[in-house]
């Protein structure tokens, strides 16, 4: 079955709940406290930029979508719209990057449910992520409906606790607006980016949706809308007791908040709160790996053996375990969730050729509106090279070992034959 379409078992309510697990992962408990060590008292500005940027990458990843209804993603858009080369090297940097997050997600999972013994909690976490999502893109969807609805309790909780502390005070609000470095607000964003960048897990299973020209354009906004909204609400409950600068030195940004506003009690629901949202991130980002990976093998870009669907679960079954075996490996032998910013980088360049490949649509294609693209386009090269220098250098690096080996490979190709 190595060219077995995969089944398309999918609705709207399931693509959106895969990006909110994707999206309102891990990011949401850890990611607010660089960015606003990075931005300062213009927080929201930078986490508004981040949305906008958000916004039109997922526009132009939702007519693309429906424009090539396959796994894959931005691998397939950019081979079909601008050439193999620039789909390779997008579907070179997601695999690799998004493999270091999973297993960044694994570690942080063990780090919250049981910090002695990480590394083997994060192996186990992978182990059981694999396993659901080999039994089948409906019982991963399932349990991501499940980890999603424990997350927003928690995280109203959260607001809710924060809000109605006496510790809460509105003149913290205020600076939010207040002017700041520009660098330091697109470094925040660059960050904040990787806290959105879920939706892109509703394209990659563009070929297991049911009708994904309606289905696509309405989950990815949907699932976009109410993370900005969660994300928004959390920043400025956090803000509103910890301050600016107090949120840029915690560790653990809404441990911190719960116990600076007088209920300690619900620190401990606020790690078990990460603890799951770690693992919903973890089971989208195996999902949307695994997909890209079988895109990848069905043009031999990588062994072809990944290709394979399994005859019942109709999923990537041999990419799945590959993933799932390289991310259990990092996960017990390197811990990445301090280096990681590579990961970043090669996200915002995946969406750049997810822009470019939208600006090369027709109007009979569905295409958007030019100035999102090209915003998109824009957004997501400065966002990129605003990231730390050594994220732009680990990025880039990865990307021209990636380039590298597709010049060699199409070198050899003649005499292969």
């Amino acid at each position: 079955m190595d060219d077995a379409r995969l089944r398309r078992q999918l609705g709207v309510g399931d693509a959106v709940f895969v990006g909110l697990g994707a999206m309102l992962g891990a990011g949401v408990f850890a990611a607010l406290a660089p960015a606003a060590r990075a931005a300062g008292s213009a927080l929201l500005l930078g986490l508004g930029l981040a949305a906008v940027v958000a916004y039109c990458n997922a526009t132009s990843s939702a007519r693309l979508a429906v424009r090539y209804p396959s796994s894959g993603g931005t691998y397939v858009y950019g081979r079909e719209r601008l050439g193999p080369f620039w789909g390779y090297l997008a579907g070179w940097g997601f695999v690799v990057g998004k493999t270091a997050s999973c297993a960044a997600m694994a570690l942080t999972v063990g780090a919250y449910a049981w910090p002695g013994q990480a590394p083997a909690v994060a192996v186990a976490a992978v182990v059981v992520m694999t396993a659901v999502n080999y039994a089948g893109v409906r019982k991963s969807a399932w349990l991501t409906r499940v980890i999603v609805a424990v997350v927003l309790a928690v995280l109203a909780a959260v607001v809710v606790a924060t809000a109605t502390s006496p510790a809460a005070d509105a003149d913290r609000l205020d600076v939010l607006a207040a002017p700041a470095g520009a660098g330091g607000v697109l470094q925040a964003a660059g960050l904040l980016f990787f806290a959105f960048a879920g939706y892109a897990r509703i394209a990659t299973l563009a070929e297991e949706v049911h009708d994904p020209a309606r289905t696509i354009p309405r989950a990815v906004p949907l699932a976009l809308g109410i993370t900005l909204v969660v994300y928004a609400a959390v920043a400025l409950a956090v803000v509103s007791v910890l301050g600016a600068d107090g949120l840029g030195r915690a560790t653990a940004p809404l441990a911190d908040a719960v116990r600076a506003a007088g209920v300690s009690w619900l620190a401990p629901v606020v790690r078990a709160g990460a603890t799951v949202a770690a693992l919903g991130a973890l089971l989208a980002l195996i999902l949307g790996v695994s997909r890209t990976t079988l895109a990848m093998a069905r043009d031999r870009h990588l062994p072809p053996a990944l290709a394979a669907v399994h005859p019942r679960f109709g999923v990537p079954h041999r990419a799945e375990l590959a993933v799932g075996a390289v991310v259990a490996v990092l996960a017990a032998t390197v811990d990445l969730r301090g280096a990681i910013g590579f990961s970043s980088f090669g996200v915002l360049m995946y969406y750049a050729v997810t822009n470019a490949a939208a600006l090369t649509l027709r109007a009979d294609e569905g295409r958007p509106p030019r100035a999102l693209p090209l915003l998109g386009l824009a957004g997501c090269l400065t966002l990129a090279f605003a990231l730390p220098l050594s994220s732009v250098l680990a990025g880039a690096a990865v990307l021209t070992a990636g380039a590298a080996a597709y010049a060699l490979r199409s070198r050899a190709r003649p005499h292969a034959r």
